[in-house]
């Protein structure tokens, strides 16, 4: 009897295991064709610094870094805004002078990439460019104090193609108050205010990634668009201020937006941020090496900070962040407002990603992890980037009315 009970035992085991992993290959060849019938947009990535390496080629696969031609068409993506970013000490004319560099360095490479990329500036532009079988291009700028406090460069900017700005970056610039830095306008100025107001007008998205909570809820009270958050994930995880409470995630839903989830791991696990502040004997060694072996090289320093990092977590020195955490930041959100207000901002090539979700090529892997927790694929189809679209789509209509209108 007991051999009979071992043996049903063992036979009811075989039979849930093989109905489970017919089931995880069902999902798995589901998830393929949902993600690669998509449109996969990513709201942030930082490559655009290596573009001004004149050694960097886009058109092959890289050993380093997460994002090239090759990694992008693996990983099914459609559609990438290349950020301009300047550090926030950089102010003036030099700041626009840089900011322009890399406007220009990102449309040579949809140039030199023409079977591959199409620079686009509108959500139609991007669904075009799926039709095409390329790339959509799209470029955001990564501080608004590379506006030099100057509307007329906001508008060359835009006329040059760019369709997002972030507000602020690390710091505080003359109009906005950003959340890593000490308050010194109360939000935004007026002049911030009018920033806003050109935007809509010009039919560049809004973007609060990195700015204070008061700046972003005047921008909320300021816009007639939805506003987004082009690289964000949940403070209710993960407390640091650059993340969003849950009663701002709502707020921005309830105006139209989207949180779009940043990968950096010091944002997605509060486990690796208490290990951060912990150790600061760590840090100084990170940055030590990265020194090493970068020199003063800040497209290399952006790109082996995240290899280093993950050299200390990989020997146990810092806590080791799966890209489930992505997962736990998309539900979380998902479950304040609804699949309709919630993207992807990876923060590709710019910050520290979680295992398993290294490069480009593993963007799959979002899809498949959403659909195993059962969301339907008309709602991935969302967070992949018909979100995105959505909201893109509504600042052109409102940048069309205030225009009709004046």
């Amino acid at each position: 009897m007991l051999r009979i009970t071992l043996t049903a035992g063992v036979f009811v085991s075989t039979g849930a295991f093989l109905a489970a992993a017919v089931t995880a290959d069902d999902i798995s060849a589901r998830a393929r064709k949902l993600h690669f019938s998509s449109i996969v947009v990513d709201t942030h990535d930082d490559t655009t610094q290596r573009f001004l390496d004149g050694k960097f080629d886009l058109g092959v696969r890289n050993v380093t870094g997460s994002i090239d031609i090759p990694r992008m068409k693996e990983g099914g993506l459609g559609a990438i805004f290349f950020s301009i970013w300047v550090p926030s000490k950089v102010t003036g004319p030099e700041a626009v002078h840089r900011a322009m560099a890399q406007i220009d360095a990102v449309r040579k490479q949809v140039h030199d990439h023409p079977k591959d990329f199409l620079l686009a500036t509108t959500a139609a532009e991007v669904r075009e460019a799926r039709k095409q079988g390329k790339i959509a291009a799209l470029m955001g700028v990564e501080g608004g104090h590379m506006i030099n406090s100057d509307l007329g460069v906001l508008r060359s900017y835009a006329a040059l193609g760019v369709r997002y700005m972030t507000l602020t970056h690390s710091g505080n610039d003359e109009w906005a108050d950003s959340s890593t830095d000490k308050p010194a306008h109360n939000g935004l100025t007026d002049f911030g205010k009018d920033v806003v107001r050109e935007m809509n007008r010009l039919g560049v998205m809004v973007d609060i990634s990195h700015v204070s909570d008061k700046t972003f809820y005047d921008v909320l009270e300021t816009s007639k668009a939805p506003p987004f958050a082009s690289h964000s994930c949940c403070r209710a995880i993960c407390d640091a201020a650059r993340n969003m409470t849950d009663q701002m995630i709502k707020d921005l839903a309830a105006k139209g937006g989207v949180i779009q989830i940043n990968y950096h791991i010091g944002f997605l696990s509060q486990e690796f941020r208490d290990a951060e502040k912990a150790k600061p004997e760590l840090q100084k060694g990170i940055q030590a090496e990265i020194n090493k072996r970068c020199g003063g090289n800040e497209a290399c320093q952006l790109v082996e900070g995240d290899r280093v990092v993950r050299e200390y977590a990989a020997a146990g020195k810092l806590p080791r962040v799966d890209f489930t955490k992505i997962i736990e930041h998309i539900d979380h959100a998902v479950k304040l407002v609804g699949a309709e207000h919630v993207g992807l901002g990876s923060d590709f090539d710019g910050a520290m990603m979680p295992f398993g979700m290294e490069d480009a090529t593993k963007l799959p892997q979002i899809t498949e992890a959403l659909l195993q927790k059962g969301y339907s694929e008309g709602d991935v189809r969302k967070i992949l980037g018909e979100n995105t679209l959505r909201v893109m789509t509504e600042v052109e209509r409102v940048s069309r009315e205030l225009n009709a209108g004046s």
